[in-house]
This record gives C-alpha cells, sequence and structure tokens, in this order.
C-alpha cells in the first residue's frame, strides 16, 4: 500500500490490510434557493451575529420545487459519471436519509429507478452518522464478495422537519445530497460505529395516523425536530475525539500521518474544541458548514465531493471521517485516496 509522507514523498506501508473498498468517484447536489442568515431575520427574532457567531452558518439550502428524491439522484448521477460508470454495473445501491419522500418505497429504490440501475437498493437510517454507517455496511458487502460496485448516496431535506419559529433549530440545518461510488480496493482502513440509546437529546416525531385505538397521541403533541444543544456539543466533542483516536489505532497510522479531517458539518463550535483536543494540525480540518448549515448525513460526503473536485485529494493521503447524530449514533472510518 503506498502512503504519502509529510514531506511529500511517497513510502510502503505493510500492515495487515484486508481487501474492502475504495473511492471511485464522488457526487453532490443542493437546491437552487440559498436563505442567507439576513433572510431569516426578516421572520425570525435572530441576526446574522447572532447565528454565525454561534454556529459558524452564514447561509444554506432549501428546497422549494425540488424533492429529496430529485437531490438523492442529482449526486447519485453525478457520482457515478465522476467514476466513470454505468448505472448497469452497480451491484447495491445504500441510501442515507433521515426520511425520504416516501416511507416505502425507500429513497434507493427511487434512485435506482431514476438513474436506471438493476441492483438491490435500500435505506439506512443513522441521523448525521448514515454516510459512515453506510460505508460500513458496503465494507461487509465487498468483504464477503458480494459487489464490486455500489453507489453511496446521503440525501436530507432538513427543512420539512423543523419548526420555523424556533430559533435555536431552525437557524442551523439545510438540505443537500452528497454521493460516493465505491469499488474494490484497499481504501479504506479502518471503520467504527456506535450507538448510545437517547431520545431525549434528540428527537424527530414520525408523522401518525389518526387511529382510534391509539392511546399515546395525546402523550405526543411534538411535530418538529427537537434538540437539546447542550447536551448534544458534549457528546459530540467527546465522540468525535475518542473515534478519531480509535479508528486512525485500528488502522495504523498516528495523527501524524493524517492529511484530511473531514468532520460532521453540525457546529462550527464543536469542531473547534475538538481540534484543540486533537494533536491535529488545526489546518488538516476542513469545513464548508458556512454555506451549507448542517445538512445531516450527507454533509461529509458534499464534503469530501467539493475537495475531491477541487483537486485537493492525492494517491496516498489519508482522510479521517468523523460523524455523531442522533440515536446517539457515531461513525469515523480512516480512508486512504487513491484516484
Amino acid at each position: 500500500m503506498v502512503l504519502r509522507t509529510a514531506d511529500g514523498n511517497l513510502k510502503e506501508r505493510k500492515n495487515g490490510v484486508h481487501m474492502s473498498f475504495q473511492i471511485l468517484g464522488t457526487g453532490s447536489a443542493h437546491p437552487v434557493c440559498s436563505q442567507t442568515n439576513d433572510d431569516l431575520s426578516v421572520f425570525l427574532d435572530t441576526s446574522d451575529e447572532w447565528i454565525s457567531t454561534r454556529t459558524g452558518i452564514k447561509s444554506r439550502y432549501v428546497c422549494t420545487t425540488e424533492t429529496i428524491s430529485d437531490l438523492a439522484v442529482q449526486a447519485g448521477r453525478a457520482a457515478l459519471q465522476n467514476a466513470g460508470i454505468t448505472p448497469e454495473e452497480l451491484d447495491l445501491i445504500l441510501c442515507s436519509t433521515i426520511r425520504g419522500d416516501y416511507i416505502t418505497p425507500a429513497l434507493a429504490c427511487i434512485v435506482q429507478k431514476s438513474l436506471g440501475a438493476t441492483c438491490p437498493a435500500f435505506d439506512i437510517n443513522a441521523a448525521c452518522s448514515g454516510f459512515v454507517y453506510a460505508l460500513d455496511v458496503a465494507d461487509g458487502y465487498f468483504v464477503r464478495k458480494r459487489v464490486k460496485k455500489v453507489l453511496v448516496v446521503a440525501a436530507e431535506e432538513m427543512s420539512k422537519l423543523l419548526d420555523w419559529k424556533d430559533r435555536r433549530t431552525c437557524v442551523l440545518f439545510g438540505d443537500a445530497a452528497g454521493a460516493a461510488v465505491l469499488g474494490e480496493g484497499e481504501g479504506l482502513r479502518s471503520i467504527r460505529i456506535t450507538t448510545t440509546g437517547n431520545s431525549d437529546a434528540l428527537r424527530i416525531p414520525h408523522v401518525r395516523g389518526s387511529s382510534p385505538f391509539d392511546k399515546t397521541q395525546a402523550e405526543s403533541a411534538e411535530s418538529f425536530l427537537y434538540m437539546d444543544g447542550q447536551e448534544v456539543y458534549k457528546f459530540a466533542v467527546a465522540a468525535m475525539c475518542n473515534d478519531v483516536r480509535i479508528v486512525l489505532e485500528e488502522a495504523g497510522f498516528t495523527e501524524e500521518d493524517v492529511d484530511y479531517v473531514l468532520p460532521h458539518q453540525a457546529n462550527l463550535r464543536i469542531i473547534e474544541t475538538a481540534k484543540k483536543k486533537l494533536n491535529i494540525p488545526a489546518e488538516k480540518f476542513h469545513v464548508n458548514i458556512s454555506r451549507y448549515g448542517n445538512t445531516s448525513s450527507a454533509g461529509v460526503a458534499i464534503l469530501m465531493d467539493e475537495m475531491h473536485r477541487a483537486g485537493k485529494f492525492h494517491p496516498g493521503d489519508v482522510l479521517v471521517l468523523s460523524t455523531f447524530g442522533g440515536g446517539l449514533t457515531t461513525g469515523a472510518c480512516t480512508l486512504v485516496w487513491t484516484v
């Protein structure tokens, strides 16, 4: 396996890498409509200064005429084109989403039909950690030799799950999708997913019917996303630092080996705090939260696509992805870039 050293030279690394997958191509998509903090201040008791100093967010994209299916298909198609892969070559499609356009069929099924693929397709819901969870599922398929090409799409339409009168939450989120095409290879070096069951810190209620037999409806009057910001903040910082250290150790890397950290784009304060606790230079942490806000599981996939298309990554570069979200869940992995 070839890795890039700090001085830019390439070196061989032989530490028992198992054959799984590599990233072949990436894609992303977002709605046309971008709402700035000043736009939100027209109908909310807030300001650009209040939002940006607390979160690092300056604007976010929101769906108007687009659907989440539209975004997922656009991102998936862009990733296929970037990888030079046709839909017919896909062996599996995995979609990470909190909520598709339908309870059933799954968003992945819509993507499969729209792209013209014929492979199995299903959804994963691990909230903001979903993209890494999907990579973990894909890893199992590759290790068992069940697949050769997999499309992973993370697509979220958070704007339809928010109380747009609650400035504590509605200013944080945005709509978008990111995708990656995976192929056989040695790019994945380690991966970790965790769950700490907790619906008190972060939850989104489900659509309810009107069953005359349901005795719980009066007990659950919530209709929108709820988040305990302080509890999520503490959980996120601790989880991110712990997960990054563990996946690096499991991959046989040190913090000095890292070229890029792609953290979940939830809140700039969380990322800044984690930076101070990890022995990784601050300039290796990358963000795009100012333009997108928190797009849940799509965030790291979008960031990866933007950096890839900007020519940031080179063969041998070591990437660390770190995510956290509702569940409470976390997901992190180390990847060696190969394309």
